[in-house]
């Protein structure tokens, strides 16, 4: 069904361009296929309340079609993203808190799932403007992709580099569709259960220097919240295999519209000042990443405010339980935990080495330790969490199988303020251009 429609649609752009102008918007097309075979286990250590385990294998499938632009004072071209996939194992009992497959009217996990998105785009000189099925990567919104498919959204994004060493973002957000899921949702911030439909967003990064950049970000989620981003990135060399970055983040959130008046439905979860739900936060964070060779070393601190928990989008309160899963902008944001309860405060510190260094290329490594304090809760203040992280990937550098990607991930989280938990996320990947 996914082929049939991408063929559909490259059929009716044969129609409607004609000539060269097609000819060209074919030669720059081009297409791969991702597969992903994903096996996740999340296990709550504390506790015999649902979901006690979480234990699902699934294999994704990503067919990613990109065309290039015809000819003219503005080219015109379309993009197709498929999506399918196939649960392997899985059980009524281990599916529930399930974030990764999409559940039936029994609450048991589907045997399949799929979605298409079409994305249409006009480029002018160095601005492009896209409308249709989105993946950004931004610091007021970044899709999730922690599981076999990824989490997509719907709306325009208009990106331009006119100006030399400043990119500029905007655009609209309409819709999200969970990485769990095969249905789109309104949007909303965790707690929610009432849906907008209206995230506007604008941006700025500035490279000011070979080594110093400078950003500036302004969202608007209706009904929610306005929130603004300040960052700083600069990396400093001392020598061709031996530098320290300096990344320096800031985000200040505050209520808007139903939100400000703690409406139900437009509340958000988890501590809030006053007790009603309203946001207010402030959060920073630093972070110096020393590199030498194949090792790096990161140290960090992070704060928040104590007004609420930090905030940005995430649909994992509305009804549609597939519509959970979201990612944040934050170092702090790791497997288990995000660290940006109300009032914590986080260190955290991490090892990373690439083994390419020792001869083995494709080899990587890193373990991460957080340890976050002063969180408020509705049933008081002062309580502690920490997690512990391990990441190993390796990706075949020749051969038939050259690409093939493996990894790892493990995770153990000890909170006050929620459940221990055990994580395993264990995956390969591999990637075939098609044209």
């Amino acid at each position: 069904m996914i082929v049939k429609k991408i063929s559909a649609t490259l059929a009716f752009g044969s129609i409607t361009l004609g000539g060269q102008a097609f000819a060209d918007f074919l030669s720059d097309s081009k297409a791969t296929v991702a597969m992903r075979n994903f096996y996740f286990n999340n296990d709550n250590r504390d506790g015999t309340a649902t979901p006690s385990k979480t234990d699902e294998w699934a294999q994704g499938f990503m067919l990613d079609y990109k065309s290039g632009f015809t000819n003219g004072f503005a080219g015109f071209g379309v993009d197709a993203l498929g999506l399918l996939g196939i649960t392997l194992d899985s059980a009524k009992a281990r599916h529930v808190g399930s974030s990764m497959i999409p559940s039936d009217s029994d609450n048991r996990a589907v045997d399949e799932w799929s979605r298409l998105g079409l994305t249409g785009k006009v480029e002018m000189s160095k601005t492009e403007l896209r409308y249709g099925t989105l993946i950004p990567k931004l610091p007021i919104l970044v899709a999730n992709d922690g599981r076999a498919l990824p989490q997509t959204f719907e709306g325009g994004q208009i990106t331009s580099s006119e100006f030399k060493d400043l990119t500029l973002t905007g655009g609209r957000i309409e819709h999200a569709t969970g990485r769990g899921s095969t249905d789109q949702t309104g949007l909303a911030a965790f707690g929610g259960t009432r849906e907008s439909n209206q995230f506007d967003f604008v941006g700025s990064d500035w490279k000011a220097t070979k080594d110093l950049t400078a950003q500036y970000y302004y969202a608007h989620l209706e009904n929610y919240y306005n929130q603004q981003f300040f960052g700083l990135i600069h990396t400093l060399a001392f020598s061709d295999n031996q530098s320290l970055k300096t990344d320096l983040r800031y985000f200040k959130t505050d209520s808007s519209g139903e939100n400000s008046s703690g409406t139900s439905g437009y509340r958000v979860s988890g501590y809030t000042k006053n007790g009603n739900g309203v946001i207010e936060n402030r959060l920073w964070n630093a972070a110096l990443i020393y590199t030498l060779g194949g090792h790096a070393i990161t140290a960090g601190y992070q704060s928040v405010s104590g007004g609420s928990s930090f905030t940005q989008l995430n649909q994992g309160s509305l009804v549609d339980k597939g519509a959970g899963g979201s990612s944040l902008y934050l170092y702090t944001d790791r497997l288990i935990q995000s660290f940006n309860r109300a009032g914590e405060r986080t260190s955290f510190s991490q090892y990373a080495y690439d083994f390419a260094a020792l001869g083995i290329p494709g080899l990587k490594a890193s373990v991460m330790y957080l340890s976050g304090d002063n969180i408020k809760t509705r049933s008081g203040g002062d309580q502690k969490e920490w997690e512990r992280d391990i990441f190993l990937d390796y990706a075949l550098q020749s051969g038939a199988f050259r690409g093939v990607g493996f990894g790892w991930r493990n995770g153990k989280s000890n909170s006050e303020a929620v459940r221990d938990q055990d994580q395993n996320r264990v995956f390969v990947s591999y990637s075939i251009p098609l044209f």
